[in-house]
């Protein structure tokens, strides 16, 4: 049998003391099992981000849409909602093109919202053909809104909140139509808002993936359809010529 001793009574006799193996050893071993761990994290998240693009660039490339590695401008479109909770935003897997609404064919972005080196959300926007005359803000109850934002509590809509920029004009936005699109959105969208001539949607991240974002982007459709309709625009409709408008899902099944 062994004589070594690992522990022994201190002087006191009520408590252990290890002796036989220094202490700067455990800093040591300590110290590496941070750097091995850090080094797993990074290299996970480094084959997720490398996994995420290249399905954003194979989905734009189904699409027919065009596809950009980063863009520091573009998020600067923006100032509410997801954005405004952010600051250093940078727009990654950035996808631009255009789809067909049921009015007609509207520009899309979808991007990541990078800030402090990781993904904040993804941004979904359609573009209308006239700007809202207020900003409204459709937020889940449990995700905290900018105490900062300058925008007033209009109240409940369906199951999220509203806030807006001003009350008078935002109340005839809010539509029972407008409410039950909005309601089909999804408890993975944080936050849904109208601004200036954009219908937009911050969703998380791990929800992101192509088919998911194809859902997304029709729910969106639908509400600039809501507040944009196209026989109200005295320019008359649009007669664009359709690109390939297939869904990520009927690519993958083709």
């Amino acid at each position: 049998m062994s004589d070594q001793v690992i522990f022994v009574f201190g002087d006191d006799r009520t408590t252990l003391r290890c002796v036989g193996i220094p202490a700067w050893l455990w800093f040591v071993i300590a110290a590496v099992a941070i750097v091995a761990g850090a080094a797993l994290l990074i290299t996970d998240r480094s084959q997720r981000a490398a996994k995420h693009n290249r399905e954003r660039r194979r989905w734009a490339a189904l699409r027919g849409w065009q596809f950009a590695e980063a863009d520091q401008v573009l998020p600067t479109r923006w100032r509410r909602g997801a954005l405004a909770q952010f600051s250093g935003v940078t727009a990654v897997d950035v996808v631009a093109g255009s789809t067909f609404t049921s009015d007609g064919r509207r520009q899309v972005y979808v991007l990541d919202l990078e800030s402090g080196g990781r993904s904040q959300a993804v941004l979904a926007g359609i573009r209308c053909r006239r700007s809202t005359p207020a900003t409204v803000e459709l937020w889940l109850p449990e995700v905290p809104v900018p105490q900062d934002s300058g925008l007033d509590l209009l109240g409940p809509v369906g199951s999220r909140y509203a806030f807006v920029t001003d009350v008078a004009s935002a109340r005839p936005l809010v539509t029972p139509d407008l409410v039950d699109a909005t309601e089909d959105i999804g408890n993975d969208v944080t936050v849904v808002w109208l601004e200036d001539d954009w219908v937009l949607a911050a969703v998380e991240p791990t929800d992101a993936d192509p088919a998911r974002l194809e859902r997304l982007l029709r729910a969106l459709g639908e509400l600039a359809d809501l507040i944009d309709p196209f026989d109200a625009d005295p320019n008359g409709t649009d007669t664009a010529a359709p690109a390939d408008d297939r869904t990520f899902e009927e690519s993958e099944q083709s």
